[in-house]
């Protein structure tokens, strides 16, 4: 623009130029993201019935005998007694369930079982019993399973506040990643082991109890998308 300047009877014209103060980014020229999920799978393990164990075994003995001493003795130590053991395999990879042992035959009020291993979950069963009068027969009898591991996929949504995110996993989630519409168009990016994000920086705490805190925090030229929660709630 030109401006006037009287001065001693003489007029001057000054030009000024003004001075461009370059504009301030608007929020439409930023990348939105929106719609974020977190995506991470969890292993998981299940059994399956494969079928069952049986297995006689006895406990020969001859009863009436006085032990004198001669061990195994019955429990009052007057009567010669025997022992009898047995063991069962459930194979590789595999376990038994609800084990059992039971006397079947002979005089089974005269026996007793002196150790045992029928826990859930193990792949071999031990028993030992004690018999102080005549010959017993006793069965061993368990179902057998076979544990399968499995990835089973699990969601989160993250707690958006200004200019970050943050969300909670479990120890033991694998597999990250974050799913997000990026200006409209849905991507999933993997988080990784170096926590990368092309549109956030990203940190990660374990809490006292092994969970997980990530926290992402928005890299400039990026924006979260505000009607996000309105279309949530419609």
């Amino acid at each position: 623009m030109d401006l006037q300047i009287i001065g001693d009877n003489e007029l001057y014209i000054a030009r000024l130029t003004p001075t461009l103060r370059p504009a301030s980014p608007s929020p439409a020229a930023s990348v939105r993201i929106a719609n974020m999920v977190v995506d991470y799978s969890m292993t998981t393990t299940t059994t399956i019935n494969i079928g069952s164990a049986v297995k006689t075994f006895e406990v020969s003995n001859e009863g009436g005998v006085p032990c004198q001493g001669h061990r195994p003795c019955s429990p009052d130590g007057k009567w010669k007694a025997s022992e009898g053991t047995v063991a069962i395999d459930a194979g590789a990879g595999n376990q038994f369930q609800n084990a059992r042992v039971s006397c079947i035959a002979g005089p089974c009020p005269f026996t007793r079982i002196e150790g045992s291993n029928l826990k859930s979950g193990s792949r071999t069963l031990q028993v030992a019993v004690l018999g102080w009068a005549g010959t017993s027969t006793f069965l061993l009898e368990a179902e057998v399973y076979k544990p399968l591991l499995g990835h089973a996929l699990r969601h989160s949504y993250p707690l958006v506040f200004d200019r970050s995110l943050t969300f909670t996993l479990p120890p033991t989630a694998d597999g990250v990643s974050i799913e997000a519409e990026v200006n409209g168009t849905t991507i999933v990016f993997p988080l990784g082991p170096a926590l990368y994000l092309s549109w956030a920086s990203c940190q990660v705490a374990v809490n006292q109890d092994q969970t997980k805190v990530y926290r992402c925090e928005l890299n400039p030229g990026y924006r979260f998308d505000d009607g996000r929660d309105k279309r949530e709630l419609n």
